[in-house]
């Protein structure tokens, strides 16, 4: 008889996950494209602001921080083009 496996957890960055609500609500609006600058996104301040406000955060932490909040914000922004 198979005996099902238990994978490690291999998630890291668990107090990254606690503060990512509170977090995207602080970096949001860098990805917005009305606040681009020379077309460029402002995810830099993203960064300085998260370096602000969680200065426990290694930088690899801050940077999957950014990154997942980005990716959130761009599947969000296509939903609603969608219409759905």
């Amino acid at each position: 008889m198979d005996t099902p496996t238990t994978s490690p957890e291999r998630r890291k960055y668990h107090h990254v996950r606690e503060i990512f609500d509170d977090a995207y609500e602080l970096i949001t609006p860098f990805f917005a494209k009305e606040n681009r600058w020379g077309n460029a996104t402002l995810d830099h301040l993203a960064y300085r602001v998260l370096r602000e406000n969680y200065p426990e955060l290694s930088f690899e932490e801050v940077h999957v921080l950014v990154v997942a909040a980005k990716r959130v914000f761009t599947e969000l922004q296509a939903e609603r083009a969608a219409g759905t």
